[in-house]
């Protein structure tokens, strides 16, 4: 491990990974020198992000990986042990919006892909990849979150929100059954950001006015470093 190269020898899994802010984190981590597990649903944009790791001398493996499916992630915490038998970074970063509408006309339909996909599925990453963050000297596992949720509720955005504020409460409290371990886990709130989830959310917003996915990436990537040693805190880029 150098200076300019905190993270050689270590192994990071990023969800949602091919574009957006997942896309930024994981060129960051590989930049610093970890050898990156990329997943997302999207090939094309998994794709790219190996050429872009590659062209800077880092190494990814691409995962295709759909975190709603029966048992996906549950298959790659078996390939990773298989294969590195241990994981030192994991960023749950994977996320989707939902509908912005009253919560009197909130579906069912949307209320399953909310929780499946912002709650349920790290809450299965926790289960799938604990042993092996502990197998790691200095395991680091950060999971992004909102403002628009356990600390700020806002009109319209119910099923996102509270997906993130249950996600906010399960974190910290796997943090505490954690205290005292070398094991660290952490919130990250990224704010406002230039990415297709906030153009979705706020189509009417000059996208030039907010921080690129790069600009904020590196304030997650601090949290993988074997050096930090917050644990159950959530972090707010833009704060």
């Amino acid at each position: 491990m150098t200076d300019n190269k905190p993270l050689a020898g270590r192994v990071a899994l990023v969800t949602g990974a091919s574009r957006g802010l997942g896309y930024a984190i994981a060129l960051k981590l590989a930049e610093a020198g970890a050898e990156v597990i990329a997943t997302a649903r999207t090939q094309a944009g998994l794709e790219e992000l190996d050429d872009a790791i590659t062209a800077m001398g880092g190494k990814a493996t691409l995962v295709p990986l759909d975190l709603n499916s029966q048992d996906g992630i549950e298959k790659l915490a078996e390939a990773v042990t298989a294969r590195w038998k241990k994981l030192d970074i994991m960023v749950a970063n994977a996320g989707v919006l939902g509908m912005l509408t009253p919560a009197s006309q909130l579906t069912s339909k949307v209320w399953n892909e909310a929780l499946a996909t912002n709650l349920i599925a790290p809450a299965r990453m926790i289960r799938a990849f604990e042993a092996l963050l502990k197998a790691s000297d200095a395991g680091r596992a950060v999971f992004v979150t909102s403002g628009v949720g356990s600390r700020r509720a806002k009109a319209y955005w119910g099923a996102y929100g509270a997906s993130k504020a249950a996600l906010d409460n399960l974190v910290q409290s796997w943090a505490e059954e954690l205290d005292g371990q070398p094991l660290k886990v952490n919130l990250f709130n990224p704010g406002a950001t230039r990415t297709r989830m906030r153009a979705q959310a706020v189509p009417g917003e000059d996208p030039q006015s907010l921080p690129a996915p790069s600009d904020i990436a590196p304030k997650l990537v601090e949290l993988c470093l074997p050096t930090e040693t917050r644990n159950g805190v959530i972090v707010d880029a833009q704060g």
